[in-house]
């Protein structure tokens, strides 16, 4: 055989594998059409169906995908993993976190990644088969108005866009007492100490509320918390357990919570926090307060709190009410004041049927000879900043102020 001949075999079966390697992919490429083909198909056909306690309620029917929704995002609830299982409040929204890494989406439980609720309030009335006497008329009354008030607030301010949020993440700051069925949403500077205290004695974990240190309260994790429950557990609580909520003057509780971990020394808030803000806003800081965090000023802590970019994130002593305990998505069935906290707690003790020898304690656990935070101690805070800070700082907790029927300040 002679070079040419050689080289003419070469050449043709070059060209036979070439075409024997476009028909294998061709074959393959069809193959995958058919399969997605034949997915969307199933997809198109498939019921979604998420089941309460007691309800039934077709998500998808007959092809039909709620807005919002994508087919793939459909295809994963229609799934076996999914498919029956209950949607706590009976209207559900659900959203594949896209964004999530697929070593996130391995390690996070399901609910995490795709389910969102919406949570529709609805007033119902206060059992007080268990109060006792006419002193607590006036208490009474004050709250149904303070209920009422909020709920018509959550009628006009409501849409389904703005109140979506994660099941998980909406729960997240509930307390649970399951021998008195009560849920105790917890704001930070409005009492929540004295009301954990109160919740273990309720829970038979101490005889008084007085002998359990601040420690106790907030590292012992001898309370739990609604979001470790499953579905059916969160479900329950949710619509069978007396919810409530303390709130405070959105201003004095800000100046109360600075004052608190800004004016004494703290070995979280001051590297974690202070260090962060003295470094953006503080011209020319000296080296120890850059440190050590030490000695932040309410004016930088300000600056902090309005900037969109916060050199580190929010925390929940000054994060808003509305973003902690979602005041509008669950309807709480007690609102609580710290300004007449007393009161406001011992007629809730009554109302779930504590000892009638558990009073909610009247001490203050930490920085006790201070004085306490006042309108008039959160004035002189607020004449460090200029009029523009004041009102940034007002309308940074607006919607607070209009849930709860607080009084604007003059800024």
């Amino acid at each position: 055989m002679n070079l040419r001949q050689v080289f003419v075999s070469l050449l043709m079966f070059g060209v036979a594998g070439l075409l024997l390697f476009m028909y294998l992919q061709a074959w393959i490429e069809g193959q995958h059409t058919a399969s997605e083909e034949k997915l969307q198909q199933q997809i198109t056909n498939q019921d979604f169906t998420f089941s309460p306690p007691g309800t039934q309620r077709q998500v998808v029917q007959n092809g039909h995908i709620p807005p919002g929704l994508s087919r793939q995002e459909m295809a994963i609830l229609g799934s076996r993993h999914w498919r029956g299982k209950a949607d706590p409040f009976g209207a559900v929204a659900v959203s594949l976190v896209s964004r999530l890494s697929d070593q996130q989406k391995i390690s996070e439980p399901p609910l995490s990644q795709f389910r969102e609720v919406y949570l529709p309030p609805a007033l119902r009335p206060l059992n007080k088969t268990l109060v006792k006497g006419d002193e607590w008329k006036d208490v009474g009354s004050t709250q149904e108005k303070r209920r009422s008030f909020l709920y018509e607030f959550c009628k006009k301010y409501n849409s389904r866009k703005k109140l979506r949020t994660h099941l998980v993440h909406m729960v997240s700051r509930i307390y649970v007492e399951d021998r008195h069925k009560v849920l105790y949403c917890e704001v930070p500077k409005a009492g929540c100490s004295n009301w954990k205290r109160v919740l273990m004695v309720l829970n038979g974990l101490a005889t008084s509320a007085r002998n359990i240190s601040h420690d106790d309260v907030h590292y012992g994790k001898h309370l739990r918390k609604l979001d470790s429950y499953d579905l059916k557990g969160i479900y329950t609580r949710l619509n069978t357990y007396t919810k409530t909520i303390f709130v405070r003057d959105p201003l004095e509780r800000l100046v109360s919570a600075f004052r608190d971990k800004f004016e004494h020394p703290n070995s979280y808030y001051h590297p974690v926090f202070g260090k962060a803000i003295i470094k953006k806003y503080r011209h020319n800081a000296d080296e120890e307060a850059l440190k050590t965090g030490s000695g932040v000023k309410f004016k930088e802590f300000i600056q902090y709190l309005l900037d969109s970019h916060r050199p580190v994130g929010m925390d929940i002593h000054w994060e808003q009410v509305s973003k902690l305990c979602y005041p509008c998505l669950i309807n709480y069935d007690f609102i609580g004041k710290f300004e007449t906290l007393e009161e406001d707690a011992n007629y809730f003790l009554q109302l779930v049927g504590a000892p009638a020898e558990l009073k909610f304690p009247k001490f203050k656990d930490r920085h006790s000879s201070d004085e306490r935070t006042s309108a008039e101690v959160v004035r002189q805070y607020l004449k460090e900043l200029s009029k523009e800070e004041r009102q940034l700082t007002y309308d940074f907790y607006y919607l607070d102020y209009l849930m709860f029927n607080y009084t604007s300040p003059i800024v």
